[in-house]
């Protein structure tokens, strides 16, 4: 629980107990950057009630897997709760659930609820049980865009009934296939399946007599229509979960007087230090040379480590968005060479001063526009999860920057100095970018800033 950069295996829990009952509770919440792996939870238990409650709920941005939860199972009842529930930019594997269990009672609730642009695969729920009646409830509700699979539910079972709840009820919506549903049951099967959401795939739903309702499907002309004007609609309480209030807002927030709140501005990420550059020179940097990076970096295969290696310079090495000048830098010295290559020589660099204010209200007090306010180029540094410290550096332009100070609203006493960037051109921003989601607009349509973190940096021309 609240590990940060988590690299975790479990396995063999409950394998083969006969009769009583086992329970497992909260498995790596509100963990930061996980790379999880879960194995062999209560299979081949026989008479054996389980339950499982709470496997990495409130994660961030990491991968994770489960396999293999009650699998040939003998006459057990179980209950799966809450996998992966409001968690941001996950991959996350689940596989095989009761698979050829006999004669049980088994229920999955909630897998993927609530999670901001997931991309989830589901294989194998009660394949090949026998004389089951089995339950699974709200896969992927209200999540916001991500990619999802669910693959082969109750195939070729003998089951007494199956039912099934709320797939893909996304708010903002993303992309969903769900494969294979009761194809091949036999006996006398009711089988039963309600809400299946919009901009999806669904194959093989082939089982006669089966009661199939609310499956919604927009029409192509509608999410042409959707696309073209670029709108999103997002409820207001799952919009405040996912972007946090503050965190992006318009520039006329940027006026004395102006109470307003402040996000979670503190560096999330481990203590690193710059390497020199002299150092920095000899050490390989490239996804072709990501095998020589593990050896050096003592990071195990397919770790959390390694992970984070290859995200880290797959960004670096993408191609720059329209507009944008782009470097990552392992040393102070490359950063100023960066930033003068874009700015010229006669440059500052910036940060928000402290933390006071931080996830509170604050109080705009005197704003000064850098440059005189005027429209100008910026150079922001942003920390990338790396062995050393690595920032990912980038000149957009079209953009203005202030300096402000921060006010207790009550005392109205001075506490903090921000930085604040405002981008004048967000045209070529995503739809569903988290901006447009909070302040109700889309790409092109309005100027959108935010403040400098925890140790972040902007660079502007000196004044």
């Amino acid at each position: 629980t609240d590990g940060n950069v988590v690299d975790q295996s479990f396995h063999t829990y409950g394998a083969g107990a006969t009769g009583g009952a086992g329970e497992f509770k909260q498995y790596t919440d509100e963990t930061n950057v996980p790379n999880l792996v879960f194995s062999s939870y209560s299979d081949n238990a026989n008479g054996r009630t389980q339950s499982f409650n709470s496997y990495t709920e409130n994660g961030n941005a990491g991968e994770q897997s489960f396999s293999s939860y009650g699998k040939n199972g003998n006459g057990p009842t179980e209950e799966f709760t809450n996998y992966g529930t409001t968690s941001n930019v996950v991959g996350s594997g689940f596989s095989n659930y009761a698979e050829t269990s006999n004669a049980g009672n088994d229920s999955f609730k909630g897998y993927g609820v609530d999670m901001n642009n997931p991309t989830n695969t589901f294989s194998n729920y009660a394949n090949g049980g026998n004389g089951a009646i089995q339950t699974f409830s709200t896969y992927r509700e209200k999540a916001n865009v991500g990619a999802d699979s669910f693959t082969s539910y109750a195939k070729t079972s003998n089951a007494a009934k199956i039912g099934f709840n709320n797939y893909g009820k996304s708010f903002n919506e993303g992309t969903d296939t769900f494969t294979s549903y009761a194809k091949s049951s036999t006996g006398e099967t009711k089988v039963d399946f309600k809400g299946y959401g919009v901009n999806n795939t669904f194959k093989e739903y082939s089982k006669e007599g089966v009661s199939f309702a609310k499956y919604t499907n927009v029409s192509s002309s509608l999410s042409a229509s959707l696309k073209e004007k670029k709108i999103t609609v997002v409820e207001g309480n799952l919009v405040k979960k996912w972007v946090e209030p503050g965190k992006f807002f318009r520039e006329k927030m940027l006026k004395e007087g102006t109470v307003m709140p402040m996000p979670d501005i503190s560096d999330k990420l481990p203590k690193r230090s710059f390497l020199p550059r002299s150092i920095l020179a000899k050490l390989p940097f490239s996804t072709s040379k990501i095998d020589e990076m593990k050896r050096l970096f003592k990071a195990s295969d397919n770790g959390s480590m390694e992970k984070m290696m290859r995200d880290s310079l797959g960004e670096c090495e993408r191609l720059p968005s329209p507009g944008e000048t782009k470097r990552c830098v392992g040393s102070i010295e490359d950063m100023v060479d960066f930033a003068t290559s874009v700015l010229g020589r006669n440059v500052v660099v910036r940060t928000t001063q402290n933390l006071n204010g931080s996830k509170k209200s604050v109080m705009v007090g005197r704003v000064i526009g850098i440059n005189g306010g005027k429209v100008t180029r910026s150079v922001s540094c942003h920390q990338s999860l790396f062995p050393y410290l690595l920032y990912y550096c980038h000149s957009v332009p079209k953009v203005r920057v202030y300096q402000a100070d921060l006010l207790d609203p009550k005392t109205k006493d001075k506490i903090n100095q921000g930085v604040a960037v405002c981008h004048l051109d967000t045209s070529d921003w995503s739809a569903s970018h988290g901006a447009f989601m909070s302040l109700g607009s889309g790409p092109g349509q309005i100027e959108v800033c935010h403040w400098i973190f925890e140790n972040d940096m902007s660079w502007t021309v000196a004044d």
